[in-house]
């Protein structure tokens, strides 16, 4: 019996996705939902699993080409496990009147002579995170390391051994040809390298949203600083048993959260978005956190923050924080937010205007926390201290809202104990 494997459904809206690359190559033997391809839309990256064990017989569209929702890319054969066996290339000696296989026989049996469809008939072997992004810098597929490494999982480090020995060699240098020496312009024009790829669905996504942004709202920055203070010293003094008792490390991210929410609550409007001529008022808090990966930004939700603790908080950010990078997360993850946070800080940035995530109508950036001298009761001091900025759309938001609303935040990180005793 044979299977299709198709583009799954990513949303109302998409219709066209990429297909990134296959986990296996034709002929290959798979396992029902193991890792078969990965597929980009414009709203996120997803690993299609194989829906059915058997064989990889044909594959339709190639890595690096677009395909559309629905489409067939591929087909699996099933196979039975008595099948299987007979399509091993490596078949059992048969003993002569000694009992001894024969030497064509123990040369097929060696390893160093294992056949492509003999390692494909072995378990794929599970890659972790690290080893999964090596795999992909150096272009392996986890079946060739795994032949050498002898493991069920693999680490960063067999696949970068792996590429090390397997590395191509140098071109070995050749005698100068008698040429005429190269004049300057054109020692110039030979260093001019050019090179055109493809802007890939997510990224099309990315500017598209970001030049609307720009067009339909009246966009207005405000910053800030905060005293980080408070909050390094309760991670410094909780994070410890923190992490042992909610086996999640404490951030910074989860406080920013609390406190927006809690500033939203005030100042509604920068929980609404302009639909038409009218003004949506949210009254739920779906949180949109920026993560960086590989391909560009994503904006993962994390939905009904105001009833979340610090520990369901950090949880639920770590955790797709991790789907986004493994390329893991779903349609579901990116859609509905009603305010973004991003966070610049981790990058170095000192300052920045982030722009504002449509059809939302604020979005609030974070920033380095740097050592700087502060005035604190007429002494100069120093201090761990924030820049944060505001952008929001002035279609909707006062200025005067803006301002209280990132000083609302100050307040409450600079102070935390206010966000829960709600004054």
């Amino acid at each position: 019996m044979t299977t299709e494997v198709t583009v799954p459904e990513f949303g109302e809206s998409i219709h066209d996705v990429r297909l990134i690359r296959w986990f296996k190559k034709e002929g290959d033997q798979v396992r029902q939902d193991e890792d078969l391809a990965e597929i980009e839309s414009e709203k996120a990256t997803i690993v299609l699993p194989a829906p059915q064990a058997g064989r990889l017989a044909q594959i339709l569209v190639s890595g690096g080409e677009d395909a559309k929702v629905g489409q067939v890319i591929g087909r699996i054969e099933a196979v039975s496990a008595g099948a299987g066996a007979a399509k091993s290339p490596v078949s059992p000696a048969s003993p002569g009147s000694d009992g001894v296989p024969s030497p064509s026989q123990v040369q097929e049996k060696s390893p160093a002579k294992e056949t492509n469809v003999a390692r494909a008939d072995r378990v794929s072997p599970a890659a972790g995170p690290d080893a999964r992004r090596a795999l992909r810098e150096h272009r392996l597929s986890a079946e060739e390391v795994a032949a050498e490494a002898a493991r069920e999982r693999l680490t960063r480090d067999d696949v970068e051994q792996y590429a090390k020995e397997h590395a191509a060699p140098a071109p070995q240098a050749q005698p100068p040809k008698a040429t005429l020496p190269a004049t300057k312009a054109a020692l110039v024009e030979a260093e001019r390298v050019e090179e055109l790829v493809p802007m890939s669905p997510l990224r099309r996504r990315i500017a598209a949203r970001l030049v609307q942004a720009q067009q339909e709202g009246a966009l207005l920055t405000t910053v800030n600083e905060i005293d980080m203070s408070a909050v390094v010293g309760l991670r410094k003094k909780y994070g410890e048993p923190f992490q042992k008792q909610h086996d999640v490390r404490l951030g910074f991210m989860s406080f920013f959260v609390s406190a927006a929410v809690d500033a939203l609550r005030h100042f509604p409007a920068i929980n609404s978005e302009v639909r038409g001529n009218d003004i949506v008022y949210k009254k739920y808090y779906d949180i949109g956190i920026a993560v960086g990966t590989e391909r560009g930004l994503v904006v993962p939700v994390v939905r009904g923050a105001d009833r979340l603790s610090l520990s369901e908080l950090e949880r639920q950010i770590a955790e797709l924080a991790r789907r986004a990078r493994d390329n893991r997360l779903v349609p579901a993850d990116l859609t509905g937010g009603t305010f973004t946070i991003t966070n610049g800080g981790i990058y170095g940035s000192l300052l920045s205007t982030p722009i504002v995530n449509p059809p939302q109508s604020a979005i609030l950036g974070l920033h380095a926390i740097q050592d700087r001298p502060a005035a604190v009761d007429g002494q100069v001091v120093v201090r761990p201290l924030m820049y944060v900025a505001l952008t929001y759309d002035h279609r909707v938001v006062d200025g005067g809202e803006a301002v209280s609303f990132l000083r609302r935040i100050k307040e409450q990180i600079e102070d935390p104990l206010r966000m829960f005793i709600d004054v």
